[in-house]
């Protein structure tokens, strides 16, 4: 399942939905108040459905607007997001590794491992993926997940790590910004990669020096390479595509239309 294009307009050059997963308590939406607003605040603040910001960004040369979601965890919001955070709290073990059986109908297990199955059962095959632990301010004595753990279990997972804080704005900015160049980097290359590669080829009565001069039209062939069979055709011909060939040949037979 492959996430929807971001296609650029007017006041930005890209559009890129995050989401913000991760279990209720460990600081989603004063990450989001924080990036989006620069703000603050000590009171508890429970989803209740969605909650939704806009920032655009400039990165380098390019603007980028970010839509960014933070959600109790629901599967429709998985679909079409590019990238996601997956937050737990450093002060609460539970929210990064728990084998505890907290709500059979919502999550089997409420950690990181069941928040990276449920993006692997819901979201796009190639959505980015980054790991951040929050609350990084609090003292080191009420602390419960090392960094070395976060780091470790990102690099099975093969992501970046970042602890940060809502509160003090450590590394929040550089969380969004990382997992944005990620995902600009791959829309670049994948834009780069569907650059179409035009055919021009003549009929057989032309190319052999038979039939008249003008009533043949040249046939042209678009290819788009993303890995489909995507082909556009030019005026006057029908063109029937077939792949043979271990090394992906190409058959092309075209008719003349009268």
């Amino acid at each position: 399942m492959a996430a929807p294009p971001a296609r650029a307009r007017a006041d930005y050059d890209y559009l890129i939905k995050l989401l913000l997963i991760g279990d209720s308590g460990v600081g989603k939406s004063c990450l989001l108040l924080r990036f989006s607003d620069g703000s603050f605040t000590t009171s508890f603040i429970t989803t209740i459905g969605i909650d939704f910001k806009i920032r655009t960004i400039e990165l380098d040369g390019k603007r980028i607007k970010l839509q960014i979601w933070d959600t109790a965890g629901q599967e429709p919001y998985y679909r079409g997001a590019m990238g996601i955070l997956l937050v737990y709290d450093v002060t609460d073990e539970s929210s990064f590794n728990s084998n505890v059986l907290i709500n059979q109908a919502l999550s089997p297990f409420s950690d990181i491992r069941n928040w990276i199955r449920n993006i692997e059962q819901h979201a796009s095959d190639n959505v980015n993926k980054i790991l951040v632990g929050n609350k990084a301010d609090m003292d080191e004595s009420k602390r419960a997940v090392p960094t070395s753990k976060g780091q470790a279990l990102a690099d099975e997972y093969g992501i970046k790590f970042f602890e940060t804080s809502a509160k003090t704005n450590l590394n929040v900015e550089q969380v969004f910004f990382s997992i944005a160049r990620d995902i600009k980097q791959r829309l670049a290359d994948t834009d780069t990669r569907a650059e179409p590669t035009t055919l021009k080829i003549t009929p057989a009565d032309q190319a052999d020096g038979g039939g008249q001069g003008g009533q043949g039209s040249d046939l042209w062939v678009e290819k788009w390479l993303s890995g489909s069979e995507g082909w556009r055709i030019g005026v006057g011909v029908i063109l029937i595509v077939s792949s043979i060939g271990s090394l992906g040949r190409t058959l092309l037979r075209f008719v003349r239309s009268k």
